[in-house]
């Protein structure tokens, strides 16, 4: 596990002690307030005038508010869940430093499969039910084949590696923007009040000031794509280092600098 991988593993682990601590603490607030309700006897209405009325209907009404806390507290802890399972789920990030080895293997994966297509249409056109056959499928499969789908198409429908053959090139086209990447050096500046970095390592381009920026130095880094980051070190403002990423530095740069004209 590298070190991505390994932040990954830790980001989902937190995700999902929130989502016990959530339910728990729901299961807690229920037990309770199912035990406050007892006390009303079943069907009781509240006592109009009675003297003790008042005091009934904020008794009900500290029930119904536990209640809801309860579902909020289930309905949270559902919300961590689902965050907890996407981790990882989203396709290979350009942080993990290994990036371009599983891209290169997903790949190898596609272009295999774009083979393996072809080679069964060819089979199919020369009505070769031995050579899918030796090809490694079954029987039923090789029937699967000469079956006509909705559209009166046999074997692999164009589409299939139309999409495949567009997927390959994105990965293509990724790996060779990661390779460049990985080309790039550190660079570093000291503007006036800020300091500007691209950081090849932490695969990000920041903005780290001495303290708390003012709030139109905020705005000018929001609206940006800059994001505060407290958990790095200098607690800067990041965006992915990315040419779009470089290119936003560059115009915060020139906005901060007139700023201190």
């Amino acid at each position: 596990m590298n070190a991505y991988e390994l932040k990954q593993a830790e980001r989902k682990a937190r995700l999902e002690a929130a989502a016990d601590r959530a339910r728990n603490a729901s299961s807690m607030v229920y037990t309770a307030t199912k035990q406050k309700e007892s006390v009303i006897p079943f069907g009781q209405p509240i006592l109009v005038g009675h003297h003790s009325e008042g005091r009934d209907r904020n008794f009900r009404k500290s029930i119904d508010n536990g209640f809801g806390k309860a579902f909020a507290l289930s309905d949270k802890a559902e919300h961590y869940d689902r965050r907890a399972a996407s981790v990882g789920k989203g396709g290979i990030s350009s942080d993990d430093p290994d990036a371009i080895k599983k891209l290169k293997t997903q790949l190898a994966d596609a272009q295999e499969v774009q083979e393996r297509m072809k080679k069964v249409n060819a089979c199919v056109r020369k009505n070769d039910r031995p050579g899918l056959e030796k090809l490694g499928y079954t029987e039923e499969q090789v029937i699967a084949f000469f079956t006509k789908d909705f559209a009166g198409r046999i074997g692999f429908p164009s589409y299939q590696l139309t999409n495949n053959n567009a997927n390959m090139k994105r990965i293509k086209d990724r790996i060779a923007e990661l390779e460049k990447k990985a080309e790039r050096q550190t660079k570093e500046h000291a503007g006036n009040g800020y300091t500007y970095r691209e950081d090849t390592e932490e695969n990000r381009v920041m903005f780290i000031f001495d303290g708390k920026p003012a709030e139109e130095i905020r705005k000018i880094l929001s609206s940006n794509g800059f994001k505060w980051s407290p958990s790095r070190e200098g607690k800067p403002w990041v965006r992915q280092l990315t040419n779009a990423g470089i290119y936003a530095g560059k115009l915060v740069c020139e906005k901060l600098d007139a700023l201190a004209e």
